[in-house]
């Protein structure tokens, strides 16, 4: 029986460590039939994981267009097309707005939002039979979290851009969504989950009882980028229904 994502060629942005949704999205789809590419901005830590997988590794930062491009090319020219592509490549700041940088911010922009309007930008334009592009988002951006202004809100700004790209790519049935992950345990989360209360008091806002993994994210991007989906500019929240209450306080998380 052919894979869900038998023949397609998918570029993987954000995949430089083993505990990261990136890798694991790898992993699901390759078992799924996927050609792959995976992409990282240090290309020896994604080139660790791409050859545990047999597969292509080129190092790409998204902060830079021509990176990208040359991401995009890498893909049709070592498989000869491009079929889908989903970004994981993200920071982490935290600061309230009376203490926020006009650096953070910029940093945050460079990464969240005109990093993911890019990606879409190169990855489309080499989608010459249709495909799908994937970007992540963030619990935050449907909250209003204490001191994530920055982080959340060019998250939330890129969604706004995925919706926008949905309708200008329609037409030559590229579908273009948002991931949206809960507080999921992960490269990028493991010091916060080192702390047992910040993992209760998500757990408590969770009607699902219990956090997201990278494998509920990896299934969900499989999902998005197979041909089962029709969903196009749209956020697809895996948060175990955590955006129907709220994030945890600083007190109770310990702070």
């Amino acid at each position: 029986m052919a894979g869900r994502l038998e023949g397609k060629v998918i570029v993987i942005l954000g995949a430089s460590d083993e505990r990261s949704m990136g890798a694991a999205t790898a992993q699901r789809c390759q078992a799924e039939g996927a050609k792959l590419v995976l992409a990282a901005r240090r290309l020896d830590r994604v080139q660790a994981i791409a050859d545990s997988l047999g597969t292509l590794a080129i190092g790409c930062d998204i902060t830079d267009e021509q990176q990208l491009a040359g991401l995009a090319d890498a893909a049709v020219s070592h498989y000869g097309k491009l079929d889908g592509a989903i970004n994981f490549a993200g920071i982490e700041t935290s600061s309230p707005i009376a203490d926020i940088s006009r650096e953070v911010l910029q940093e945050n922009c460079d990464v969240h939002l005109i990093g993911t309007t890019l990606f879409i930008k190169h990855m489309a334009a080499r989608m010459t039979d249709g495909g799908s592009v994937v970007t992540t988002s963030s619990q935050t951006a449907l909250l209003a979290p204490p001191g994530l202004a920055a982080y959340a809100g060019t998250k939330a700004g890129a969604d706004h851009i995925v919706r926008i790209a949905a309708v200008e790519y329609g037409a030559q049935n590229i579908r273009v969504n948002s991931l949206s992950p809960g507080f999921t345990p992960s490269a990028m989360t493991e010091g916060f989950l080192a702390m047992p209360a910040i993992e209760q008091a998500f757990i408590n806002e969770i009607p699902m009882g219990k956090l997201p993994s990278t494998d509920d994210m990896a299934n969900a991007a499989l999902w998005l980028l197979s041909d089962e989906s029709f969903m196009t500019g749209r956020m697809l929240d895996i948060s175990g229904g955590q955006t129907l209450r709220r994030i945890p306080t600083a007190t109770e998380m310990g702070f």
